[in-house]
């Protein structure tokens, strides 16, 4: 299994911290966030390798963070969001270059910061057979949930149901970005991009999918941030840093504020 994290969105909601740090390279409770999601991927031993895709502006950040991490960085060569591949076109630029190899793929949006264990959520998916799957998680507010892509299963967990942003919800039950594709299915990728379908969005990819091919939510319970404005930016950090004994703040800064070391 190969694990991808999607990391060349251009994040314009929130500059202007990134005109300078890759939204994925803000610090939360101390440490930038996909490092907290790297810890997440150590949990599973089916992953045996990690790429990240990004863009051709953000590329020089992440090259500099990986230092000693074994995570391979790819460059998807586009310079704005006018450009951009999008979600599902970064992942076929992935998957064009051979680095995921006929392997089933878990894929994880950059700025998805979450507590359930990927290793239990991957032996969910395993147990499915030639499946794929989406954690799932119920929000609890079906206005919240009109912002993302409501999921509707079956009594076996199965996806029956794939709706983004829906004006009105049939559920709070929504998908978040954290996705296991089958080997099989990761090759339809190109399929369903070459047939003129949206290239944003992974769920699209997904909401496409189960409609042709078993696909399984995994439900969580646990804590879920997607850290897509401000708002929500300070809330994950506020939250790692009372984790890790680092002091609350009411603004968010890039200065961790207090050495780890000392706290």
């Amino acid at each position: 299994m190969k694990a991808l994290v999607l990391a060349a969105g251009y994040a314009t909601r929130l500059r202007p911290l990134t005109d300078s740090v890759a939204k994925e390279l803000l610090p939360v409770g101390g440490r930038p966030i996909v490092d907290w999601i790297l810890d997440k991927v150590d949990e599973v031993d089916e992953v045996d390798e990690v790429h990240l895709v990004t863009n051709a502006r953000k590329a020089p950040w992440f090259r500099a963070w990986v230092g000693g991490r074994r995570v391979t960085i790819h460059d998807d060569g586009t310079t704005s969001n006018d450009d951009r591949l999008g979600a599902i076109g970064d992942i076929r630029f992935v998957l064009d270059s051979g680095a995921l190899a006929g392997d089933d793929v878990l894929v994880i949006a950059g700025d998805n910061l979450f507590e359930f264990s990927l290793a239990e959520y991957v032996a969910f998916w395993s147990s499915k057979g030639r499946a794929s799957a989406v954690a799932v998680r119920d929000i609890d507010s079906r206005e919240l949930a009109a912002k993302y892509a409501v999921v509707d299963l079956d009594s076996d967990g199965r996806v029956i149901g794939f709706v983004e942003k829906p004006d009105e919800p049939s559920s709070t039950l929504i998908a978040t970005a954290t996705y296991v594709f089958h080997h099989d299915h990761v090759a339809l990728v190109p399929a369903y991009l070459d047939a003129g379908n949206p290239p944003d969005q992974p769920g699209r990819f997904v909401a496409w999918l189960q409609a042709r091919e078993p696909v399984y939510g995994y439900r969580f319970h646990e804590r879920w941030f997607d850290v897509g404005d401000s708002e929500q930016l300070l809330e994950a950090d506020n939250e790692l840093r009372g984790r890790v004994g680092l002091p609350v703040r009411d603004e968010y800064s890039l200065d961790v504020g207090t050495d780890l070391s000392q706290s």
